[in-house]
């Protein structure tokens, strides 16, 4: 396994990471199956019941075309939604984690740089 590969594994071994993608997949199911659902809803009303659909309500105005235009709602609603859940519970939960993989890559450098020292000390020039 090499050094990116070993990067990655820790990166997805880490707690916090897989908190992260739990949200993120647990949210994505359910506003994907409101989206899907709503629009499968609209779907199968026009297929199957064709005069409930052509049920005026003012005018012009059908049922159908109410619900149709009650998609553009739905998808609005649900991205809104979206928004504000990765705003509330999958940012914080990401900015913990990159603050904590930042502070584990400074520190490497710090160590890296400390254990370099002595050779760089004397005066004597590094091959580097």
């Amino acid at each position: 396994m090499n050094v990116e590969q070993a990067k990655r594994r820790e990166i997805s071994d880490n707690p916090e990471f897989r908190q992260l993608r739990r949200v993120q997949l647990r949210s994505g199911v359910r506003m994907t199956a409101l989206a899907v659902g709503g629009f499968l809803v609209y779907v199968l009303l026009s297929s199957f019941m064709p005069a409930l659909m052509n049920t005026s309500l003012a005018g012009h105005l059908t049922l159908g075309l109410a619900l149709g235009l009650g998609q553009f709602v739905v998808m609005a609603l649900v991205a809104r939604r979206h928004l504000v859940h990765m705003r509330t519970r999958v940012d914080p939960i990401a900015r913990g984690f990159r603050t904590q993989a930042h502070k584990q890559q400074t520190d490497q450098r710090e160590q890296r740089a400390r254990s370099a020292a002595p050779y760089q000390s004397g005066g004597y020039r590094t091959w580097r």
